[in-house]
């Protein structure tokens, strides 16, 4: 399955205001980084997103979101968040940009 084009196209206007954005085709979808470290993507239909490890059992707290799971083994640290919960651009907006501050604040690659 592809990636959801239109998921992609609402994310890059938020990524283009960060210095040392980027975006490259990985995990059979599409990656957003911030110098050169993954801040978020889009995965089949949903948003996977990079947060730091603290901030990982919240959001998963959080409508819509769940572990990612691409290998059969949970990746700490990433949170697959579903389409029902990026409905509202607000919301896709504030996973957007925890994803970014996270990637933020990773030494560049």
């Amino acid at each position: 399955m592809a990636y959801d084009e239109q998921l992609a196209d609402r994310i890059r206007p938020i990524l283009q205001e960060a210095p040392g954005s980027d975006e490259k085709k990985m995990f059979g979808g599409i990656a957003f980084l911030i110098n050169g470290n993954m801040a978020c993507g889009v995965h089949n239909d949903n948003l996977i997103v990079r947060l730091d490890r603290q901030d990982y059992d919240e959001a998963l707290t959080r409508p819509g979101a769940a572990v990612f799971d691409l290998t059969g083994k949970v990746m700490k640290g990433w949170v697959l968040i579903e389409p029902s919960a990026l409905e509202e651009d607000a919301n896709l907006e504030s996973w957007v940009r925890q994803g970014m501050e996270f990637a933020g604040s990773l030494s560049p690659k």
